[in-house]
């Protein structure tokens, strides 16, 4: 009976590695970070705008962050989104929002203008230029201090100018040292927030809900995060991560092809990821 028992539990270690349309795949266990699926998982690919992981990485490794901080919109954000056509938390000039505020505007709806408002904050420098410049260094310091020799980032947002690109491995590897920070984690795993900003008089704006562009937090269970990306050289892409048993898997795909084959190669990678652990 025991034989019997083990030779029939065999085959569900044995899950077959799936089938994935886009070009580059990769999960890792998050606990260990083992390898347990790659495709491609160290060819330096564009990343669009999950390269705005290590955005708000570099944002919440500040010393003393203040998470409460306001910070007033500028025209330069706003005329940013508009000549790039870029996704956008449609934040209004003169507006102050709140650190915070500008992390949910950077994660869920991909906000290239929060994105924009975070690099100037955090940066340094005596002009704009110098301060988004100061940012995206210490995005490439993030990376060399987290031992990734096939990342560069040349934006804060994934707009990239030629220079911008990354792997399923390293993407993975910044997400899930993004992902012990606590605010990161909520951020990530929210599927709708309402920001209230003050506006140049001083009254309260109730802001558009935003939702998150990550549709796998509403059609596959256990899902935590991460960050969704897409563009003409980047495809479509999808950093993923879920929590099953106590179990978290995190992972990347890069160049799919569409919104739905991104979350269904994501969903396939998950699933055969939680089979070898």
């Amino acid at each position: 009976m025991l034989a019997t028992a083990a030779l029939t539990a065999a085959p569900a270690q044995a899950a077959t590695a799936p089938t994935i349309v886009a070009k580059g795949g990769y999960v890792m266990n998050n606990a260990n970070g083992k390898s347990l699926y790659t495709k491609a998982a160290d060819t330096k690919r564009s990343t669009g705008s999950t390269t705005k992981i290590m955005t708000a990485k570099v944002v919440l490794a500040q010393s003393n962050l203040n998470l409460d901080k306001k910070v007033t919109i500028q025209k330069a954000y706003s005329d940013y989104v508009v000549a790039n056509n870029a996704s956008q938390a449609h934040l209004i000039v003169g507006d102050k929002v709140t650190v915070r505020q500008l992390l949910y505007g950077l994660m869920l709806p991909s906000g290239c203008d929060a994105a924009y408002a975070l690099a100037d904050t955090y940066g340094s420098g005596t002009t704009r230029d110098a301060r988004v410049k100061s940012f995206i260094g210490k995005m490439n310091t993030a990376a060399k201090s987290l031992g990734l020799t096939n990342t560069h980032f040349d934006s804060f947002d994934g707009i990239g100018n030629g220079n911008n690109y990354s792997t399923p491995r390293d993407l993975t590897k910044i997400a899930s040292s993004a992902m012990k920070n606590s605010t990161f984690r909520t951020v990530v795993k929210t599927k709708s927030y309402t920001a209230k900003t003050i506006t140049k008089t001083g009254s309260t704006r109730t802001m558009n809900p935003w939702t998150n562009t990550n549709g796998l937090l509403s059609s596959y269970s256990g899902t935590i995060g991460v960050k969704t990306g897409s563009g003409p050289e980047a495809g479509y892409c999808l950093v993923f991560a879920a929590t099953r048993n106590g179990k978290t898997v995190i992972g990347t795909v890069l160049s799919s092809t569409s919104i739905p084959q991104r979350e269904s190669d994501a969903k396939k990678l998950m699933t055969y990821g939680f089979s070898k652990i």
